[in-house]
């Protein structure tokens, strides 16, 4: 996978299990709003907003996510599909946000699935790949050394983030809107749909965004996306364990002595004008 799509599979990720920590829920009752001496007076609140706020609310209280993730990536042009499976786990630690997925199957077209081990680690500097077919470590700097990234910084770069900062904000880059769900489906989710605006900053890289809200945990559970060059990203996470105790050292680099040296990619450096 290019530089592109492995950052595409991180922010999606993070996007997921992270949407709405970063978010400062409002702190006044809701459906109310002061006026005064007089009586509160009822205010009426959008579904969508509904939705965001008990969002933000559940993953405010975030801290660690261990689960099974789903990853499959469309190329309908060109008649490809790949199905790739593993764990994922995510630490809030110290105000710095660290990510690791370990993708341990894939599975092309119609073929039988395989063993296919490649993993990722962000730790707010390094976006580092590690592919244990061909034995190699590839290392994305994303950051300068004295100011690392957040995730939510990261993946707001690249993909947008629910409730991630003012809804007011969201609302200017997408046309947001509840699904209605069909008489087959399950009544376990909510859907959200995020059509791209003409000037949105993400008119370069996503079509529309679709994502459900998992009603038991409070938090997405899947994703779909469509991106600029019509190919289908859909993510799932399965079997979410959340705010478990959880080994820090699930984090940490670790490259197998048969390795080759890590090939290093370092931090395009901006002009200043």
């Amino acid at each position: 996978m290019n530089k592109k799509t492995i950052k595409k599979i991180a922010v999606i990720l993070l996007l997921m299990i992270v949407s709405c920590q970063a978010s400062q829920p409002d702190k006044s009752p809701p459906g109310t709003k002061s006026t005064g001496t007089q009586e509160p007076q009822k205010q009426q609140i959008e579904p969508v907003d509904s939705v965001l706020r008990q969002l933000s609310k559940k993953t405010s209280e975030l801290k660690t996510f261990e689960g099974q993730v789903e990853y499959k990536y469309i190329q309908p042009l060109l008649e490809s599909e790949a199905l790739r499976k593993g764990v994922l786990y995510y630490a809030k630690l110290d105000g710095k946000s660290l990510l690791r997925i370990n993708f341990e199957t894939l599975k092309q077209e119609d073929e039988e699935e395989q063993k296919y081990a490649e993993h990722y680690i962000f730790d707010g500097r390094w976006l580092t790949q590690i592919n244990y077919q061909i034995k190699s470590v590839k290392r994305y700097e994303l950051a300068e050394p004295n100011k690392t990234l957040d995730a939510f910084d990261l993946a707001s770069r690249n993909i947008p983030i629910i409730g991630f900062g003012k809804m007011e904000d969201l609302k200017k880059q997408f046309e947001i809107k509840l699904v209605k769900r069909e008489k087959n489906e399950p009544n376990d989710f909510v859907r959200l749909h995020l059509e791209v605006k003409p000037d949105s900053m993400y008119k370069d890289d996503y079509i529309w965004l679709d994502f459900w809200i998992d009603k038991k945990s409070g938090l997405p559970a899947r994703v779909v996306a469509l991106s600029d060059e019509e190919d289908v990203y859909e993510i799932k996470l399965l079997k979410p364990k959340i705010n478990k105790e959880m080994d820090t050292k699930v984090f940490e680099l670790k490259i197998p002595k048969d390795f080759g040296e890590p090939e290093i990619v370092p931090l395009k450096k901006t002009k200043k004008e």
